[in-house]
């Protein structure tokens, strides 16, 4: 990567580093705007705003407005846009939210890159703009999204809100960069985004200066240390909202709240999938209590709970809240078990049938052995654990897992119970009282992360069991 350029600290009173919106008519659910992407302007100048050491920042596609010494971000916004000052700053963020909440990542892991470059480059290049890298390349950018269109649904927009918001997005996705190369590494995945996982990138570029097993632990050992910083991080990012943004005290502590239980949870859903992994526990309450705290509470509740909390909302609208993303939550891990066995790889960037190979207890997993298991058919059962003791699975073991699954019922009852949880999702959110035509957007977004209508589907199902009596109650 070419040389980073130190970037000066946005203090309180200055607006967070934000292009205008798009034209009409584009996606908001677009990736979110690459540092490199081609056919990028130049950066723009001013409070906040400086390159990453990836590139500069992709300007807007309505044309060209220079940017100086003395210009201010507010007025060359309103030059695009036709809004007028930084009281606008929401409107611009509503149009593209990926996209702001990209620049607000270019200006922050422009500090952090300035900062690791004092300190080698070796940790510079094979640590840290690596998790820059990866960070800004992102994915859907959920999270970022579920925090923004909460705190608009509920109200929220004020220029702190909007500062503190982008901030706390920006902390999400460097957790999330943390949870995936750990992630990895702990699977052994060897790719991820269609690319290589960040161990196995470290160990092929030793390869020819070590041996492959000493290589091999570089890789690993850069991983651990990789996600350790994407966290500090992204802690970083978050006191920045909670000591920096002129937060109410109450709001500042609740927030510290939430993001101190996220980190937890997300830990503690990790190890009990590793756990399952490593003991053979294959019960449905397992594989729905590691997808509540792996997914439901740390990708879509939580992120939806620090927004509303940004807001200021009150603490019953927060509940709604909660339970929306917690529904919407599962059924968008339901909806990730089912991609893993039946998704084409070329869309999920990851090799099919991966959690039975690496032994995972999903939901689908354990749906399927519970409905072979009753049902007396020995043939399923064998099968799955002869494809489980594969280091991956080749076509023909593929689709015969594939047809075997489909044959029991647990296919199908997983659709269904994803189309039920977005249903309830979807009323608790009705009931909630939010601002129309954030909720609106809010709304579309859940339907969005669990792909469906959110029309609850009808009919009878079979039963299975329910997780129920803990602090972090799920239900399918």
């Amino acid at each position: 990567m070419r040389s980073t350029q130190a970037i000066g600290r946005r203090t309180a009173d200055q607006p967070s580093t934000l292009w205008p919106s798009r034209p009409a008519g584009h996606p908001e659910a677009g990736d979110a705007v690459s540092a490199a992407a081609p056919g990028a302007g130049p950066a723009a100048t001013g409070p906040g705003a400086g390159p990453l050491s990836t590139g500069p920042a992709t300007g807007p596609t309505t044309g060209p407005v220079p940017a100086g010494p003395g210009t201010d971000r507010g007025e060359e916004a309103a030059a695009r846009t036709g809004h007028q000052g930084v009281a606008d700053e929401a409107d611009m963020v509503d149009a593209d939210v990926p996209h702001a909440v990209g620049l607000e990542l270019q200006t922050l892991l422009g500090q952090r890159l300035a900062e690791s470059a004092e300190l080698g480059a070796e940790f510079t290049h094979d640590i840290a703009e690596r998790v820059a890298g990866f960070t800004q390349r992102g994915g859907h950018r959920f999270r970022a999204r579920l925090v923004w269109w909460s705190l608009r649904a509920c109200g929220g927009g004020s220029t702190a809100q909007t500062r503190a918001a982008l901030q706390a997005a920006a902390a999400l996705e460097l957790i999330q960069t943390c949870a995936l190369v750990h992630d990895d590494l702990m699977d052994r995945s060897s790719t991820r985004r269609g690319g290589p996982a960040l161990h196995t990138d470290v160990a092929r570029q030793y390869a020819g200066a070590a041996p492959r097993d000493v290589a091999d632990r570089l890789g690993a050992s850069a991983a651990v240390l990789a996600g350790d910083i994407a966290l500090a991080w992204a802690d970083d990012a978050m006191a920045e909202v909670v000591l920096g943004c002129g937060l109410p005290s109450g709001t500042a502590r609740r927030l510290h709240d939430v993001w101190r239980a996220l980190r937890t949870e997300m830990a503690a859903g990790q190890y009990l999938d590793v756990h399952g992994q490593a003991t053979s526990v294959r019960t449905v309450a397992r594989a729905i209590r590691s997808a509540c705290l792996k997914s439901a509470l740390y990708t879509v509740e939580r992120p939806m709970e620090i927004g509303a909390v940004l807001a200021g909302a009150d603490a019953a609208t927060i509940g709604m809240l909660r339970r929306a993303g917690r529904c919407a939550g599962l059924a968008f891990q339901l909806r990730d078990d089912l991609d893993d066995v039946f998704a084409d790889p070329r869309v999920t960037g990851k090799p099919a049938g991966g959690d039975l190979t690496q032994g995972k207890t999903t939901y689908l997993l354990a749906v399927t052995r519970a409905l072979a298991t009753a049902a007396g058919d020995r043939a399923t059962l064998a099968l799955l654990e002869s494809a489980a003791a594969q280091p991956a699975l080749p076509d023909p073991l593929l689709a015969d897992v594939r047809t075997a699954i489909a044959a029991t019922g647990a296919r199908d009852l997983l659709e269904k119970r994803i189309e039920r949880l977005a249903g309830r999702s979807r009323r608790h959110l009705a009931e909630a009282g939010l601002t129309p035509r954030p909720a609106a957007r809010l709304d579309d977004l859940l339907g969005e992360i669990t792909r469906t209508s959110g029309r609850a589907s009808a009919g009878a199902q079979p039963r299975v069991p329910v997780l129920t009596g803990s602090r972090t109650e799920c239900t399918a």
